[in-house]
């Protein structure tokens, strides 16, 4: 495992994105309201997800490829990649997130590992609702979550 590790901002239309990356693979991607500090460098993974992340917000990519590398649990992992599995434009519930992952019963775990992706909007946990249809458990805030999902057309205005 490689200990490099680089952080870059990116301002979009909902604030800033914090993007962490390793050497092979995009590590963290936070929404904040502040600009990071410190030094940035060249990372190629890091060009490669503003890239995208800049054609996600002007509608021109729906899925995204940037290589992942989210640290959690094994269950975490588990959960977090199938929020990549929920298509643009769409969202799920909790409790359908839970059956996905073949346990109805697991839906409190399920929404704790969501709380904790470290990969926003690329792994969507925006995409994930409660089960009345209600916006909740959104990190970085619930103001974008209902932002996203009317930006890809999941919850109209």
């Amino acid at each position: 495992m490689d200990d490099q590790h680089w952080v870059v901002g990116y301002q979009c239309p909902i604030g800033w994105v914090h993007l962490h990356a390793s050497e092979n693979a995009l590590t963290g991607l936070y929404f904040r309201d502040d600009r990071p500090v410190g030094p940035t460098e060249a990372n190629p993974i890091l060009d490669k997800a503003i890239a995208q992340v800049e054609a996600y917000f002007k509608k021109e990519l729906t899925r995204f490829d940037v290589p992942l590398e989210p640290q959690g649990t094994e269950f975490q992992k588990k959960v977090w990649q199938k929020l990549a599995d929920i298509p643009f434009g769409r969202t799920l519930t909790y409790g359908q997130l839970a059956r996905m992952m073949g346990d109805p019963n697991k839906m409190r775990a399920v929404g704790s590992a969501n709380g904790k992706n470290p990969i926003s909007l690329i792994l969507p946990c925006h995409r994930v609702i409660g089960s009345n249809g209600k916006l909740i458990g959104y990190g970085g805030g619930l103001w974008r979550k209902e932002w996203l999902l009317q930006h890809e057309g999941a919850l109209l205005t």
